[in-house]
């Protein structure tokens, strides 16, 4: 098999302050598989959103596999995700009471070869929260950087 896929979300680690992580399955046409184990794939604007009882990532962007046919898949759809019933409740309950969102962190491949999507709840952070965020990193460069030297 080949080398594992990691695709990042760096800017929700910014945005969004996490509650809860679930791994989640998603729905994938055959050229979609293909693409993303080129590693051509991006979920930085993406977000999930419940339709009908179902899970789905809204904005992601999968390009399309260059060796395709006139089968190949559009590039920026929605695409289901799969998880427990159990699951689903709990994060519907959380989303539609508490005002909570889902954001997907990362999209990898596992051992198997199937794509999967780390999801988490997460709640949007206040302008100041991310300045604390900013002056912490800058921090713990800085501290790097006199450990180096010493």
């Amino acid at each position: 098999m080949q080398k594992s896929i990691n695709i990042l979300n760096k800017r929700a680690k910014f945005e969004f302050e996490f509650i809860e992580k679930y791994t989640a399955g998603i729905v994938l046409a055959g050229t979609e598989i293909k693409s993303i184990r080129l590693g051509k794939a991006s979920i930085a604007d993406s977000f999930c959103e419940f339709q009908n009882g179902e899970l789905f990532m809204i904005n992601s962007h999968v390009e399309e596999y260059s060796f395709g046919t006139h089968y190949n898949h559009k590039a920026k759809s929605e695409r289901k995700l799969l998880l427990n019933k159990k699951e689903l409740k709990s994060l519907n309950k959380s989303v539609q009471n508490k005002g909570l969102t889902i954001v997907p962190l990362r999209l990898f491949t596992n051992e198997k070869g199937l794509a999967k999507v780390e999801i988490a709840l997460a709640k949007g952070k206040k302008l100041y929260d991310k300045r604390e965020t900013i002056k912490d990193r800058d921090n713990k460069i800085d501290l790097a950087r006199l450990k180096k030297a010493y």
